[in-house]
């Protein structure tokens, strides 16, 4: 967690003094940074009063006040019923407010782009898809799809398990090489009538997966069932599992099982609460550490 911490201030230290955030004038404004986002929320967003910007982007409600009744004094903002509802007044920027709100975007996206125009294009292309990622692992996704399998794919599950399982529970490359063996097999002969693969999409990028295989007319196994670590807690592993074991039961099969881990303990729960029994559990030397290897069976 510290070395997180570092690496976040660390970031958060470059970006503002790349980026000029740290005058008590933005871009030479001669506003500060709080003052010029409240006035970008005000021609851009739809927070027309000041509870509204305050819960928005979590300033202190009479901070805000003092902030506005400047804003008015200087002739940028003014104070308006609301149609909806009488009792309140709405803020609405002036000719004045809006003129200044459109020169400080001006000038912040001539800034951006030079210090975006120092990039490669490839180099760009990396730093938006950072920022998405930055973005996704602070907000949970609004909207969750579970996907079949499509091109690019099979790559990404072999390298998210890979690389989140050597990270988390000290794996060697073994245990990636057993997971492109499975999927290998998965791609060159499966049966799509009784068997199938998800990957579960949000805010435009993979957050997991899980699969349904054959083992015998009246057996599948559950197999590649992973999250990524920012789309745990928010009920897609339920999701998920769910998605398999309907699949699983309108294929006919009497009974789904599952191999995993111990150490796996959200994973073991969910298991649990969905209905799953434990069948064995058993200690073994895998994928270069000590593990306790457990089976689980439902019946569908």
């Amino acid at each position: 967690m510290m070395d997180d911490i570092e690496a976040l201030r660390d970031f958060s230290r470059f970006y503002t003094q790349r980026l000029g955030l740290l005058g008590q004038s933005y871009l030479g404004s001669g506003l500060g940074m709080t003052e010029v986002r409240v006035l970008w929320e005000l021609a851009n967003g739809e927070l027309a009063t000041a509870r509204a910007i305050a819960e928005r982007l979590g300033l202190d409600e009479g901070y805000l006040s003092r902030l506005l009744a400047g804003f008015e004094r200087k002739g940028w903002i003014a104070r308006e019923p609301d149609p909806q509802d009488a009792r309140r007044r709405r803020l609405v920027l002036t000719a004045e407010g809006r003129a200044l709100a459109a020169t400080h975007d001006a000038a912040s996206r001539e800034a951006v782009g030079a210090f975006l125009g120092q990039l490669s294009p490839d180099a760009r292309r990396l730093l938006r898809d950072g920022l998405a990622q930055v973005k996704q692992a602070f907000t949970a996704p609004e909207q969750v799809e579970l996907k079949g399998l499509a091109p690019g794919d099979a790559g990404w599950i072999v390298e998210r398990h890979g690389a989140l399982y050597t990270r988390d529970e000290g794996y060697d490359a073994t245990f990636e090489a057993l997971v492109a063996e499975i999927m290998c097999g998965f791609l060159r002969g499966h049966d799509p009538s009784c068997e199938r693969g998800w990957v579960a999409w949000g805010g435009g990028r993979r957050l997991g997966s899980i699969f349904c295989v054959r083992i015998t007319e009246e057996t599948a196994k559950l197999r590649l069932f992973f999250l990524e670590p920012e789309a745990r807690g928010l009920g897609l592993g339920r999701k998920l599992l769910d998605a398999c074991l309907e699949f699983a039961r309108g294929a006919g099969y009497r009974e789904l099982v599952l191999w995993t881990h111990e150490s796996h303990e959200a994973a073991c729960r969910l298991y649990e609460r969905a209905g799953f029994e434990k069948l064995s559990c058993k200690a073994n030397r895998a994928f270069g550490q000590d593990t306790i290897e457990l089976e689980y069976r439902i019946d569908l």
